[in-house]
């Protein structure tokens, strides 16, 4: 078999390339996240639990040890719904709250099952649903589809980098 440069450039991709290309794309889409509004951020992970759901769900709640969080959740559905989007927004706003500490202490993989769970519960009824005059913003909009472009492995990271960072961490704090 003859080998030229272009059998080969085609046949032997430069893996270090690829890991620059994914990371910056990961990167990218995190970013736009945490630039978004609050509430944005929220109706983001709400149509990617809810939405993407497939993709996702196989990684969050088989991977974690959601027990762990079992006093967090029942302490969540037991608040009303204003209480519970409180309890969001302070946790995307990183306040310092007995509660947001309880979920900052959680493992990335629980943090996502934790996700998880609330979008099951927003689609029940038991947590407070997405208002339905919600309407995002283009920003959102346009995140949303910058995350619809990256592979389910990438989506699952950008989404690791989100809940990691909410809520306070007591060792930090």
């Amino acid at each position: 078999m003859t080998f030229t440069t272009e059998s080969t450039s085609t046949r032997f991709s430069n893996p270090y390339l690829s890991t620059v290309e994914t990371s910056d794309s990961v990167a990218s889409v995190t970013a736009q996240i945490k630039r978004l509004s609050t509430d944005d951020q929220l109706a983001l992970l709400w149509y990617v639990y809810t939405e993407m759901g497939t993709s996702v769900t196989p990684a969050a709640p088989g991977a974690a040890r959601l027990q762990l969080a079992e006093g967090l959740l029942n302490q969540i559905k037991a608040m009303s719904f204003a209480e519970q989007l409180t309890f969001m927004r302070d946790l995307a706003n990183q306040v310092d709250t007995a509660d947001t500490r309880a979920y900052g202490i959680l493992s990335a993989n629980t943090k996502l099952a934790f996700w998880y769970q609330l979008a099951e519960w927003m689609r029940q009824g038991i947590v407070v649903p997405m208002p339905a005059d919600y309407s995002a913003s283009t920003d959102a909009y346009q995140t949303l589809e910058a995350l619809k472009q990256l592979d389910m492995g990438q989506q699952i990271t950008v989404l690791r980098n989100i809940v990691i960072e909410m809520g306070v961490d007591p060792l930090f704090a």
